[in-house]
């Protein structure tokens, strides 16, 4: 990526696809040029959470709201210390942002840490092409990096792709951190970083569960030097495919308490023994309807991925660590959603539980946990 903060809005810029298609615009936020695989996401608000989010990490993404940076941008509401898109789309970006949390417009921000984006083009038809041709690559150019089209689509075609990419360790703490237990302190929960948002230990530690944060790269004995009641797998980017298995198998071996989202749903599911494999586009946004199949309650969901496990919907599965059924299924299109093993305390889910941005119709999956936790105990 290269970048120039000078002249944003202003500037023409065109979003050129690895099939060919592109689109002509202005500048959003920085100009310059940048790469990715371009994803859109259907949430009508949160945009601030879901350019912090660690998990778009090496995407483009395109909103398909037509109006963005409506509320500005503020200092409480990151999910993470960085904005972590790799471009942002936007049809109509706000003049003038209105809102009483508001510290500066979101165009400031994207020019102050360096995001190239483009605006003023048709986001529907673009979601339109991303739906029927699936997730690719995409450049964004601008300013002096504009070029002849068929120059810029040879540069986009030579850009990494998703699948079979290990980013992991690029998002995640480098050291481990702990989010302490808000009041009494009633569990230790070891957490691998794979891309953690700030809020999914936050909404632990409201249940008095103190969260160690641990790098990407931690290794079993990492995790039980904490002595924990309970280990979680963290939402991330890449390929779930590229993850080395051996920590969580170590904990499925000895039983502990585990908990998965996102990422950390597709990884357990590798670990006990399901396939995975590349959505044609993926789920992103804060809408999306899931049904928890113990419970038979439909759920609006945050969902952040590209990834999907393959496990059977119609029959309890055997692993190496006992009976496993899955949980929950997107009642759009039959993905897996969640998995549960039956014959010890470990599950997961494919979407985000801690809201944020997003409805808070699965905040009670931080509650299964702690059942889990307690389980032991009693």
């Amino acid at each position: 990526m290269t970048i120039s903060t000078r002249g944003a809005g202003q500037a023409p810029a065109v979003l050129v696809l690895e099939d060919g298609r592109s689109f002509r615009g202005r500048a959003y936020g920085a100009v310059g040029e940048t790469f990715g695989e371009a994803v859109f996401n259907t949430g009508m608000t949160g945009y601030q959470e879901t350019l912090t989010d660690p998990s778009y990490h090496r995407q483009v993404v395109v909103m398909t709201a037509p109006h963005v940076g409506n509320t500005g941008v503020n200092d409480e509401d990151d999910e993470s210390a960085k904005i972590w898109v790799a471009g942002y789309v936007v049809r109509d970006p706000a003049r003038v942002p209105s809102n009483w949390r508001a510290q500066r417009s979101l165009d400031d921000e994207l020019v102050e840490q360096g995001i190239v984006g483009i605006s003023g083009i048709d986001t529907r038809a673009l979601t339109r092409h991303l739906r029927e041709r699936g997730a690719m690559r995409v450049g964004i150019f601008s300013g002096e990096a504009l070029a002849d089209e068929a120059v810029l689509l040879a540069r986009v075609q030579e850009a990494p792709q998703m699948k079979g990419a290990d980013l992991s360790a690029e998002v995640a703490t480098k050291e481990t951190y702990v989010v302490p237990a808000i009041g009494e302190k009633k569990f230790t929960v070891a957490a691998i970083d794979l891309g953690i948002k700030g809020m999914t230990p936050h909404r632990m530690a409201e249940r008095g569960i103190e969260v160690h944060v641990m790098p990407a790269t931690a290794t079993a004995d990492d995790l039980y030097a904490v002595n924990p009641d309970g280990v979680f797998l963290s939402n991330g980017p890449g390929d779930p495919a590229t993850v080395d298995l051996t920590v969580i198998k170590a904990v499925l071996e000895r039983k502990t308490p585990l908990f998965g989202i996102c990422f950390g749903n597709q990884i357990l599911g590798r670990a006990l023994g399901f396939g995975t494999y590349k959505l044609k586009y993926g789920h992103r946004g804060i809408n999306q309807p899931v049904q928890d199949r113990t419970t038979g309650k439909v759920e609006v969901t945050a969902h952040n991925h590209g990834f999907a496990v393959d496990a059977p919907l119609d029959k309890v599965s055997d692993t190496p660590y006992g009976r496993a059924e899955v949980s929950h299924v997107c009642l759009n299109d039959n993905v897996v959603e969640g998995l549960q093993l039956l014959d010890q305390p470990a599950f997961s889910v494919q979407y985000h539980p801690e809201a944020a941005a997003g409805p808070h119709d699965a905040a009670y999956l931080f509650d299964r946990f702690v059942t889990l936790m307690e389980g032991p105990r009693a």
